[in-house]
């Protein structure tokens, strides 16, 4: 789910854009849930994933890059100077 990377941590996430509410779901089968409230277009989910895991995690939104999965339910994401003990324990809900 979170794996060390030069300058930070990755995260394997996958949303669910329309919920009631945005929040972090916990964790399945090795993946971070997230549900959106945001609908999945022009990038309004993306953006709103990005400003959700900042926020969890305590960094700035502009330390939490999408590194894959733009148009995909299945994302990955890099939030920068975390360590994995820290983001693991920040983004547990």
């Amino acid at each position: 789910m979170i794996r060390a990377v030069d300058g930070g941590v990755e995260v394997a996430v996958r949303v669910s854009p329309r919920s009631a509410r945005s929040t972090i779901a916990g964790e399945r089968d090795g993946v971070l849930v997230v549900r959106l409230h945001a609908p999945p277009v022009d990038g309004a989910a993306n953006q709103e994933l990005i400003a959700l895991l900042a926020k969890a995690a305590g960094v700035p939104k502009r330390a939490v890059t999408l590194e894959a999965g733009e148009h995909s339910r299945s994302k990955r994401v890099r939030i920068a100077g975390l360590d994995v003990a820290v983001a693991t324990a920040r983004l547990s809900g």
